[in-house]
């Protein structure tokens, strides 16, 4: 079980890792390109084999990408083109940085539910699939419920992988979005009601990553506001009761946090996760 975060890449992708360091963190989430815009800048040749060398180099070694924001496998044609385009992007970046997959969110319907949207959602991210080498995850992350998102439940996101159908589609699970959907992840009962549904309609093999954030609103809200560590509803007994289901063993938890100072996860919320992972005596990096 990895402790990570996500941080910046300011001054190009292999800084990640030095600044992974400089907070204890074990594992590392970054964008791409800017998570905000269409236009992607590819890495060049000199940042990605710097990206590679700096991952061995640091320890550190697993990375994922976050997509861009602006995907959305439920809008409309124009949209979507520039929604798949992006995320071939990302993906052949994924592979070419030796990155695993790709972290993104499906969007919303646009008022038009779920079911009318799946066709078009699981066609489109066939067609990224399609698109993009074979050694690179498509990891969809559960939403918080906020309007029309799409999946905040495990059943919409069960649907759409099935619909995928492919062994690539994994699954990253944000803690602050599923609190907000109504999964209580604050009580031991809760996570395992949690995850015993998200085996049941996703299967658990998918599940690759979790975003550990902790949350400022209550159980239900359908609002995506996160929290440090122990500071939110969720709090520091949720997060035991959480890491210690063995769902989540050998998971890596990557901090998408505020941090103290608004500037991002910080050694502090790295380590509160730390504490609680040496407390239950379960396996970190050696």
């Amino acid at each position: 079980m990895r402790i990570g975060a996500h941080v910046s890449t300011a001054g190009g992708p292999a800084t990640a890792f030095d600044r992974a360091v400089d907070i204890g963190a074990e594992a590392v989430q970054i964008f791409a390109s800017s998570p905000r815009a269409w236009r992607f800048r590819k890495p060049s040749d000199e940042q990605i084999a710097d990206f590679r060398s700096r991952a061995t180099e640091s320890g550190v070694g697993l990375a994922f990408i976050h997509g861009s924001y602006l995907v959305n496998v439920g809008g409309s044609s124009d949209i979507l083109e520039k929604s798949i385009e992006c995320l071939v992007e990302n993906m052949n970046a994924a592979s070419a940085l030796g990155v695993p997959g790709v972290i993104f969110h499906g969007g919303s319907h646009k008022g038009k539910g779920f079911d009318g949207v799946l066709d078009q959602a699981s066609a489109a991210l066939n067609q990224v699939l399609e698109r993009t080498p074979d050694d690179t995850w498509l990891i969809i992350e559960n939403s918080a419920g906020m309007g029309a998102h799409i999946g905040a439940s495990f059943g919409e996101l069960g649907r759409l992988v099935a619909a995928i159908d492919s062994p690539r589609v994994k699954i990253c699970l944000d803690t602050q979005h599923c609190f907000a959907a109504g999964y209580d992840l604050a009580t031991p009962n809760g996570v395992g009601a949690a995850m015993d549904e998200f085996d049941r309609e996703i299967g658990l093999d998918r599940l690759v990553a979790v975003h550990a954030n902790d949350t400022k609103m209550e159980l239900g809200s359908g609002v995506d506001r996160h929290e440090n560590i122990g500071d939110g509803f969720i709090g520091l007994d949720g997060f035991e009761a959480i890491m210690a289901h063995d769902s989540f063993r050998d998971v890596p938890f990557l901090l998408e946090v505020p941090g103290p100072e608004k500037k991002g996860p910080d050694r502090e919320n790295v380590n509160r996760l730390k504490t609680i992972r040496n407390r239950l005596g379960l396996p970190g990096l050696v």
